[in-house]
């Protein structure tokens, strides 16, 4: 199949490449021979992380996935050389360099279609934030149209392409949704609706697309159908997952029962408010475990009087909003005006700008949603309308102090919970919870409850590996827990086996649209520039164990006072912990939790050799 030309490339380039699809490339309108099935496997990682040096050991592994042959290096020189000179043949030497223990390929958005669908589909995003909708439907149609069928479908055989392929197809699927919504808002349900069919089927755990058909179905008169979709979605999710729907797609739900006309996802809010005496949290986790000690202390903090402001902090995935939801279901007598849940982030972790909050807020509790455009009055307006209430506000994943002052209660009797990675120190008047790592009893409790306790006890060491695998985090314990439901013919030693390798940890700590790594993603790009090298460089220290101040220093290269600031900052974020009591500081022992560890050598590119 010939190569779809960029829509917008001034001249056509001699070179292309498509990897949304099956792997092609041309020259001058003529296709090229790529070479045998592992040259093609080598070029294919190349071209998925063009422009950016691909570790030696990452084609390894592509091209012999089980055992690499003691000439895999050799053969590899080969391969690359076959290629180089393929490349410079038809087009300017220089395009693929050795460099830094890889390889980098060196292409330009218009020869390669994968460059340029991130390039429109950044492009339409921009011009729908700016308001410019049908330019910006137009944009993301561009790019979707770019796809060829599954990326790489020919190399799907080798576990690293897989993977390369997926994270493709998750692009893919956000700018569907990017779409869907855009053309929703200029009122092209019928098509949203028809596009959308196939593709929430084929990914049913994915709630924004759930969220963006139910929407078009409604809109295009097919109520029973939308409401079918989310009782469809809601058992899944409770069968697979033991989760319910999350808060913005149960009002989304809401509002169709209403009947009322649903506007487009992201903009559609329950007809009627939290209160009196409503709940718009998520439901109770019914395997909810440990946190026995924090759950009293927080209990005790909201229940002494109104005013109060109490703030979970821990690193992503530790489990913070499951305890303060769990928290407010307990609460309900004490906040008979209403108890809700609002989520400060988008899904990938971007923060919501304060009036798109404020709209979903006065929505929540039955106040109109067009309020005034001015955030301050708007503010305002909100906190008078707490004035008079006792109702609980669980603010979830707080990007920082600054949108939380907004937000809480001025006076009267109403309270909230607060959850952040960072500690959020700038808050004042304020009771803090600091949320730990489950200890090794508790991290059990909560797999057994997952997997049942009779599963367990066949084999309580391998169960015992697995949690510890895991770093003891929640989340990666329930994800486990979820995998091993779903896979009962696994062993859970072989499993642990799995876990306890470095290099697959991360790779099996996914459930459906779950995801270990996304969470830890979230929280690396929550750090500064300077932050993420440090962590890269105390990454390299040996894995799960102990380090003291004079060590994190030589990792950093930094005078012991520099690197006591570095580690006291990553600890606010809960990517460095102390778990040793209190000393003094230059006598404290620090540790990286063991998933923020390996996902950490990960995103900073580290090898077998820069490991200590």
């Amino acid at each position: 199949m010939p190569l779809a030309p960029p829509a917008d490339a001034a001249q056509p380039t001699r070179l292309r490449f498509s990897v949304l699809g099956p792997l092609a490339g041309e020259a001058a309108g003529r296709p090229l021979a790529l070479g045998p099935l592992k040259q093609r496997l080598v070029l294919a990682v190349l071209l998925s992380r063009a422009n950016t040096v691909v570790p030696v050991e990452l084609l390894t592994d592509a091209v012999w996935p089980e055992e690499p042959p003691r000439t895999a290096r050799k053969n590899l020189q080969v391969y690359v050389s076959t290629l180089r000179a393929l490349l410079g043949r038809e087009d300017e030497p220089g395009r693929l360099l050795h460099s830094g223990g890889g390889y980098l390929l060196k292409v330009g958005e218009p020869e390669l279609d994968v460059l340029h669908f991130r390039a429109l589909a950044r492009a339409g995003r921009a011009a729908a934030d700016g308001g410019a909708l049908a330019p910006a439907a137009r944009l993301l149609r561009q790019a979707l149209d770019l796809w060829q069928g599954p990326p790489l479908a020919d190399l799907r055989c080798s576990p690293a392409v897989e993977a390369e392929a997926e994270r493709l197809e998750a692009r893919c699927l956000g700018v569907h949704e990017d779409w869907a919504e855009t053309e929703l808002e200029l009122g092209n349900a019928a098509a949203v609706a028809e596009e959308l069919a196939e593709l929430a089927e084929r990914h049913p755990l994915r709630e924004r697309l759930q969220a963006a058909r139910m929407s078009a179905l409604h809109l295009s008169g097919r109520q029973a159908e939308a409401l079918a979709v989310y009782d469809t979605h809601r058992q899944l999710l409770a069968r697979e997952l033991g989760l319910e729907p999350s808060p913005a797609l149960t009002a989304l739900y809401r509002s169709l029962l209403a009947r009322g006309r649903a506007r487009p996802v992201g903009a559609a809010r329950p007809a009627q408010g939290a209160g009196p005496g409503g709940s718009l949290l998520p439901a109770d986790t019914v395997d909810f475990a440990g946190r026995s000690d924090e759950l009293r202390d927080l209990l005790d903090a909201l229940s002494n009087g109104g005013g109060r402001v109490a703030v979970l902090s821990g690193p992503a995935g530790i489990g913070k909003t499951a305890l303060a939801v769990r928290a407010g279901h307990l609460l309900a007598d004490r906040f008979p005006d209403g108890r809700l849940l609002v989520r400060l982030r988008t899904e990938d972790g971007t923060p919501r700008p304060i009036t798109e909050v404020l709209a979903e807020l006065a929505a929540l509790t039955g106040q109109s949603e067009h309020g005034p455009a001015d955030p301050a009055q708007a503010t305002a307006l909100w906190r008078a309308s707490l004035a008079g209430r006792r109702m609980l506000l669980i603010l979830d994943d707080a990007p920082g102090e600054a949108v939380v002052r907004e937000l809480l209660p001025g006076f009267g009797p109403s309270a909230a919970v607060v959850t952040s990675r960072s500690q959020l120190a700038g808050l004042a008047s304020v009771h803090r919870v600091n949320v730990p790592f489950f200890d090794r009893t508790e991290a059990l409790e909560l797999l057994g409850r997952i997997i049942g306790p009779g599963r367990i006890g066949t084999d309580r060491a391998a169960a015992g590996r697995i949690v510890e695998a895991c770093g003891l985090l929640p989340l990666a314990v329930r994800v486990s827990g979820t995998r091993l439901a779903v896979l009962r013919h696994l062993p859970l030693g072989e499993y642990a086996a799995r876990l306890a390798d470095p290099a697959a940890a991360l790779d099996e700590l996914v459930a459906g649209d779950v995801a270990v790594r996304s969470r830890l993603d979230s929280g690396w790009r929550d750090l500064t520039d300077q932050g993420r090298l440090a962590l890269g460089r105390l990454a390299a220290l040996p894995l799960s164990l102990l380090f003291t101040l004079p060590e994190a220093a030589a990792a950093l290269g930094r005078p012991e006072r520099v690197a006591l600031r570095t580690l006291e900052a990553l600890a606010d974020t809960g990517a460095v912990t102390s778990p040793v009591g209190e000393v003094t500081a230059h006598a404290a022992l620090y540790a990286l939790p063991r998933l923020t560890q390996l996902h950490a050598r990960e995103r900073a590119g580290l090898t077998d050799g820069d490991l200590a």
